[in-house]
């Protein structure tokens, strides 16, 4: 049998003798696990003859039966017992469960007092007169704390008659940690003589409320000034307790309720904040919008409803008390908490669910067999309401708490699931504007990558998959150039949502605009640089505040093997030759977009046929487990080692370099591996000055289209090279010089010479002589244009021939 000493841990000089009380413990299957000296005394059977065996086996045949209160947890009753010796004690008894948060698997506390006949309170010395008269719950313990005398107040409080629980200390009165908690204080005031207060839970309520008390402990001392006993006066402050119980939860709420802007996380937030401090099981249950992104409903709803369980909560592990998975709809019927509570618009409790819902359950046997496994006694149904508009229910059940919702409960309940109802509607906003930017995002990146002589290319584009971070202005882009060139662009805008989008968008359409004009790339960010700054000056004048970005612009000739690349603020490209490691391309910084007046720089390189060059956003090697240069060399390990497509690199990247939860932020990724034309697929001459040398220039042209097998664009060619050359020789400048790009079913003609001065079109007059050249140009031809060089300038014309092309 355990002393008290060795629960409460004090020493040898602990006052208390465990043979004034008879004591057993029964555990949940009903078999005796202690027995001490007291029991001994009391039916004469020794530890060893009683411990591991049925409690039963102690009733006489006339035992009676116990009396079960409402709570649950305590028995009081009298009943006849065997002793040793064959004869039938009938004994008065108090039993309680020692841990009642584990229900029925709880041991339960077995006690009644040996010597409550040799105590009468008119020969009690210690007793004040007084004591019946005061108002407060009050007791007094005798120097081995046992109960001496309790007034009419405490006995009330209490629940126990006063002739019955004497000579019986505090744990076994009232059992639990609290009351041998309490004890230890009246112990340290038994041996100090100096009071102390306690706060702490003892009794319950008639409802089966549990109360808070206040336990006022002084010690009682004789004319000799020696301590004799304790005086505990309890005073209840349940009221003060609760009120700064709801205070504590709706603060909690406010804190942790809302902490992301995701749907499912805020409404499991409100599952958690309210169990077990409101309810035992919390069920949240959302309406979907009638359409995909729709609004919420604003009317009145009727039932059938149809719900969508979005979180849900239990005091016990795994949530046995819940009938719906998370994720899946239930359709509840009128007389549902649910339906009701959304019908009514307004809280609805049932304070008896086996009764009240009694029709509901009638038609759902699953839910009416857990509500009596579990004992659910009080349900409480709050609409989830905000903005006008209803998006779901909360149900809060009580079955191992005992006592049922109250008023205060409902206010409590209201004031919390309206704080969830406004983070609810933020999320599903948010949702809602996130899915609009995605969808204009991708509306504004390009569907696919074109197919170039120049490049292979392959792309990523990935939203940031934190919840509270819009979608940013993440874009990339692989744009045509003239004489087979291409241009490489990846772009990312400052900020996220739709505006970040947009001016992505505009940006993205400005780069297209300018890469026509064959800018070089320094220009080309200089022209955007000042197109970022007008729409930072645009949008400061209203509410959207500046707009800042970064770019890395590249174009690659195949002819040459030449690219030339510039960026502005913006991580540089990895380059990976044929059979060799990557490295990183050095590329002149230059200062972020938006910032206006200062200069960007190019370089130009030479790259082998096959290189592999990775253009990338910042989103890709920006995480909190790791540093910037551990990214770069993360993602230049993955490049060496992938050797399949680029499809499948970009697949490796981007699992080797993101978390598995997804990217913290928009990433665009851009994967291209060089192409070459050889020298053979490529024709030069030289012009000199004469109209009278254009007819020779277009025999060799011919004899060289003979050669390439493209004999059936020689009438078209013809008819181009004359015009081109023709006004190089009359309206520019000399070095002249002609060149035949062949690829495929393409064909490029390009004139230069060293005249700055741009052609273009115009109408020429009936009886004009000229004029019509370049006209003649646009309408023979897939498309043309002309570039300014260092040199000069160059007038170019694209040919398709073929079955979809032009013979």
């Amino acid at each position: 049998m355990r002393s008290h000493s060795e629960t409460a841990g004090d020493g040898p000089g602990y006052p208390f003798d465990e043979s004034s009380t008879a004591r057993a413990v029964i555990d949940g299957d009903g078999i005796v696990v202690e027995w001490n000296e007291g029991a001994r005394r009391l039916l004469g059977h020794a530890p060893a003859d009683v411990v591991g065996r049925a409690a039963s086996k102690l009733l006489a045949p006339d035992a009676g039966e116990l009396r079960r209160p409402s709570a649950g947890n305590r028995w009081i009753g009298t009943l006849a017992l065997r002793r040793a010796d064959g004869r039938t004690l009938r004994v008065w008894l108090l039993a309680h469960r020692r841990r009642p948060e584990l229900g029925d698997r709880s041991d339960w506390l077995v006690v009644t007092p040996l010597e409550n006949g040799t105590l009468e309170a008119q020969d009690d010395s210690l007793a004040a007169t007084f004591l019946d008269q005061s108002p407060c719950a009050t007791a007094i313990f005798d120097e081995r704390l046992r109960l001496r005398r309790v007034n009419a107040v405490m006995a009330e409080s209490m629940a126990l008659p006063e002739e019955h629980i004497r000579g019986l200390r505090l744990p076994e009165i009232g059992g639990g940690p609290q009351n041998e908690e309490l004890e230890g204080h009246m112990l340290r005031v038994l041996l100090t003589g100096r009071r102390e207060d306690v706060q702490t839970c003892l009794g319950t309520a008639p409802e089966g409320r549990a109360q808070a008390w206040l336990a006022r402990m002084a010690p009682l001392t004789d004319a000799e000034g020696r301590v004799r006993g304790i005086c505990l006066s309890a005073h209840d402050f349940t009221e003060q307790y609760l009120a700064r119980e709801r205070l504590q939860l709706v603060n909690e709420a406010s804190i942790r309720i809302g902490s992301t802007l995701d749907v499912t996380r805020t409404a499991q937030e409100l599952a958690d904040v309210c169990v077990p401090a409101l309810a035992d099981f919390v069920s949240v249950d959302l309406v979907d919008p009638p359409d995909r992104g729709g609004e919420p409903y604003t009317g009145p709803l009727l039932a059938p409803v149809s719900l969508r369980r979005a979180a849900h909560r239990s005091v016990n592990p795994g949530d046995p008390e819940s009938v719906v998975k998370l994720g899946e709809v239930d359709t509840y019927p009128a007389g549902s908490p649910q339906a009701d509570s959304l019908v009514a618009g307004r809280p609805i409790v049932a304070a008896d669910a086996a009764t009240t819902l009694s029709k509901w359950l009638a038609r759902d046997p699953v839910r009416a067999d857990r509500v009596r496994e579990h004992g659910i006694h009080s349900t409480m149904s709050v609409p989830v309401q905000a903005r006008g508009a209803t998006l779901g229910v909360a149900v809060f059940s009580r079955f191992r708490r005992p006592d049922p919702f109250t008023a205060d409960d409902v206010l409590l309940a209201e004031e919390v699931t309206a704080r969830a109802a406004v983070c609810i509607d933020n999320a599903r906003r948010f949702s809602r504007e996130r899915e609009t930017a995605i969808a204009l995002q991708r509306s504004l990146l390009p569907r696919s990558l074109p197919r170039t002589a120049a490049v292979e290319a392959a792309s990523r584009y990935l939203p940031a998959a934190r919840a509270g971070v819009g979608v940013g202005g993440d874009w990339f882009d692989v744009i045509p150039l003239s004489g087979m060139r291409v241009a490489m662009v990846v772009g990312d805008v400052v900020g996220h949502g739709l505006q970040a989008s947009a001016t992505m968008g505009r940006l993205r359409t400005a780069v297209r605009t300018l890469a026509d004009i064959d800018l070089a790339p320094d220009e080309l960010l200089t022209h955007l640089d000042d197109l970022v700054v007008r729409l930072s000056a645009e949008d400061s004048e209203g509410t959207t505040g500046e707009v800042g970005a970064t770019c890395l612009y590249a174009v690659y000739d195949p002819v040459t093997r030449l690219c030339t690349l510039a960026r502005a603020g913006h991580p540089p490209p990895v380059m990976i030759p044929p059979g060799g490691q990557p490295e990183e391309i050095d590329v002149p910084p230059g200062p972020p977009l938006g910032l206006g007046g200062l200069p960007f720089e190019s370089t130009e390189l030479r790259l082998a046929e096959g290189t592999v060059l990775a253009l990338y956003t910042d989103g890709l090697i920006e995480n909190r487990e790791r540093d910037l240069d551990e990214s770069r060399a993360l993602l230049s390990r993955t490049l060496a080692r992938t050797s399949g497509s680029l499809d499948e690199t970009c697949h490796d990247i981007l699992q080797s370099l993101l978390p598995p939860t997804g990217a913290p932020d928009d990433v665009a990724l851009l994967l291209a591996r060089t192409k070459g034309l050889p020298s053979s697929q490529v024709a030069t001459w030289e012009v000199r000055d004469d109209p009278a040398l254009v007819g020779p220039i277009r025999k060799q042209v011919v004899r060289q289209l003979e050669a390439w097998d493209a004999s059936e664009a020689a009438f078209t060619t013809e008819l181009v090279v004359s015009e081109l050359v023709t006004n190089a020789i009359r309206y520019g400048e000399r070095p002249i010089r002609l060149r035949l790009i062949h690829n495929a079913s393409t064909l490029i003609v390009e004139v230069s010479d060293s005249s700055h001065t741009a052609p273009h079109l115009r109408r020429a007059k009936t009886f004009d002589e000229g004029g019509r050249g370049l006209l003649l140009v646009a309408q023979l031809t897939q498309r043309w244009g002309s570039r300014h060089t260092t040199e000069g300038k160059t007038i170019w014309a694209e040919l398709v021939f073929g079955e979809d092309g032009q013979g």
